[in-house]
């Protein structure tokens, strides 16, 4: 690929970048005890060659690859999938629009989208991933990347009951979406995700737990028994709380400052450097 040829990765910025991948990857292990919890980079704001330089560490390096990274804003997230190798797996954070979902849904290697709330916007990544794997199917790829796959999904959940916070209500609204996404041909449900209370979050440690965690538990085993289903997913902690999701069995943490640092303005921001 010219472009990732092409892009520059400073060697301090990288060294740094995987001092802290490392050190937040020690913090996983120390609290989840053995299990395999999902670390999904946030690189929002951030520019491609962060994500490279820890997609594809210095030749010789000991550091294991990081290739599952969140993006909130669509339209940066289709940017950098076009730039960078295709084995990095995307995962869609942000609010998701109606209109986002076809773009969305036809990168190949988007591998979640985790913001899933209306019944809608599940038709319609629904519908376009079903075009791209009808697309990928009658005409083959000569390129060694493997062949896109159904989108995985994570259904959100409004925890906290906060008017500003997207996501389901739980109970029935909760368990009927689940039940679309499920019975959907071209999407997986893997599991529910929550953006708790930010106190809640501030006020998380490993000892202390989150009423949003506990919530989302909660509701994870009802739609699984509504459903019959096994294995549903935990998509909850962030950088101020990862730590204690984990503690109450999240399976999967999103971690962006902790890693990459201050963000730029979104009006600063650049694609890459």
């Amino acid at each position: 690929m010219a472009d990732v040829e092409e892009m520059k990765i400073d060697p301090s910025r990288a060294a740094a970048l995987t001092s802290q991948i490392k050190s937040v990857s020690e913090r996983i292990a120390a609290v989840g005890k053995g299990r395999n919890v999902r670390l999904v980079a946030v690189s929002k704001l951030k520019p491609a060659n962060d994500v490279l330089a820890l997609a594809q560490p210095a030749q010789g390096a000991a550091d294991e690859p990081q290739l599952h990274f969140g993006e909130n804003y669509a339209q940066e997230l289709a940017q950098k999938a076009e730039l960078l190798p295709r084995n990095i797996q995307w995962h869609f954070i942000g609010g998701l629009q109606s209109g986002h979902c076809k773009n969305l849904a036809k990168i190949p290697n988007l591998f979640c989208v985790s913001s899933v709330d209306t019944l809608k916007k599940a038709q319609l990544l629904d519908r376009y991933r079903g075009e791209l794997l009808s697309a990928s199917t009658s005409s083959p790829s000569s390129s060694p990347s493997p062949p896109p796959a159904k989108l995985n999904i994570h259904v959100q959940v409004n925890t906290s009951g906060e008017a500003s916070k997207s996501g389901c209500a739980p109970g029935e609204e909760t368990i009927e979406l689940c039940r679309a996404v499920k019975d959907a041909t071209n999407l997986n449900l893997l599991g529910l995700m929550t953006i708790g209370a930010i106190a809640r979050s501030v006020a998380t440690t490993a000892e202390n737990e989150n009423e949003d965690f506990i919530t989302l538990r909660e509701q994870r085993d009802l739609v699984a028994k509504a459903l019959g289903v096994d294995g549903l997913e935990l998509s909850m902690g962030m950088s101020e709380d990862f730590e204690g999701a984990i503690a109450m069995g999240s399976d999967e943490v999103r971690v962006g400052s902790t890693i990459f640092g201050t963000r730029p303005s979104k009006a600063e921001a650049k694609i890459r450097e």
